[in-house]
């Protein structure tokens, strides 16, 4: 099937979906663009449709570009292989303002789709995949290694060789290393020639990962190709994640104030002045410039990145436990004692959180 075909079908899909489609009114929340993209994607993850329509309300008003990338992003990176037809609606959705016109207008379709993700089963096995590929330390001779290659070699090693944290690094590497990192360098690749590749090796949703990787730039949209398989696509269970308690500050649920936020990073600096055993540890063992961004990650694990309705599969599962305990840093090569300190003191963290905000 041509890439073109693919696209015709998942925007007719989309346009036959939102023809009986009603949005609710358009209700913005009364807070930043940076809060409203947190709290949107942390909503749709936890099934949360008010907060997820109220915070796209008030992306489309202030910031219509962080919208509609950010919608892209969640698509692969929250959902994936666990509900491959939703990807590609919210694909198709990204085509621009010209077709959505054609659709019922901006707020019909962001509303739709962001509707459409709540309700989604989810999989995040693709953010696990690009957090193991760039941090664990096992593959950090790996990353040396393969930034050596040629282009051409990359892409051999992207769909031939067995091994997924192989495929993924040789498929950054080869598409191109954009925001170099301690572990990632950067490097001129060339998506084109990579989604040529894994065309001809005739990998599943390549032409849908190329759009989406096209419209938002994120490798999780060619990763999403890589998850996908026969064990993926078999596997039918679904569990919602535990979820800790949650205080609501200004009708915004505290969870939304995180690292990537102003006032999440606020509240993280108070939190580690306090003396919970949380912020005890961190400071015995956490370089001091380093300490907001670790608690940040750290609550992400336990809180931020949770979902309901989660696939369950062994690759999934596996790359998840990697990330959560083993990818947090050379001065924490066993993250289980700090996540369960952490999971003890969120009742202490909420309390921060209203008293900051």
């Amino acid at each position: 099937m041509m890439k073109t075909d693919c696209l015709i079908i998942a925007r007719q899909k989309l346009a036959e979906k939102l023809n009986p489609y009603q949005p609710p009114v358009s209700n913005p929340l009364s807070v930043s663009p940076w809060v409203a993209m947190s709290a949107l994607q942390k909503a749709i993850r936890r099934g949360r449709n008010e907060i997820a329509q109220r915070a796209a309300a008030t992306l489309l008003a202030e910031s219509p570009e962080r919208l509609w990338r950010r919608c892209g992003g969640i698509a692969f990176e929250d959902i994936g292989v666990a509900n491959t037809e939703t990807v590609a609606l919210v694909t198709a959705a990204l085509a621009g303002k010209r077709f959505r016109a054609t659709l019922g207008g901006e707020w019909k379709v962001a509303s739709f789709i962001v509707k459409e993700m709540v309700q989604a089963t989810k999989c995040r096995a693709a953010d696990d995949l690009l957090l193991s590929a760039q941090l664990h330390p096992t593959y950090t001779p790996l990353r040396q290694t393969l930034n050596l290659k040629t282009q051409e070699e990359l892409e051999t090693i992207a769909v031939c060789d067995p091994s997924l944290p192989v495929k993924a690094l040789a498929t950054w590497y080869a598409t191109g290393i954009f925001r170099p990192t301690t572990n990632m360098r950067f490097r001129k690749g060339s998506p084109a020639s990579v989604f040529a590749a894994m065309k001809e090796a005739d990998m599943p949703f390549t032409e849908i990962a190329q759009e989406g990787y096209r419209k938002v730039g994120e490798i999780l949209c060619p990763f999403v190709s890589l998850l996908l398989s026969p064990e993926s696509q078999e596997a039918k269970s679904f569990e919602d994640d535990t979820f800790l308690s949650e205080v609501s500050i200004s009708d915004v649920p505290g969870w939304a104030y995180d690292t990537y936020t102003r006032e999440g990073r606020t509240v993280y600096q108070a939190f580690l002045q306090g003396d919970t055993q949380t912020a005890q540890w961190i400071q015995e063992y956490v370089p001091q410039g380093r300490r907001v961004s670790f608690l940040g990650t750290i609550i992400f694990r336990i809180e931020g990145g949770l979902v309901r309705s989660r696939l369950k599969w062994p690759i999934g599962e596996e790359l998840r436990r990697q990330v959560d305990m083993e990818c947090n840093g050379p001065h924490c090569a066993d993250a289980s004692e700090i996540m369960s300190l952490a999971r003890a003191d969120i009742d202490t963290l909420n309390e921060v959180r209203c008293h900051v905000l």
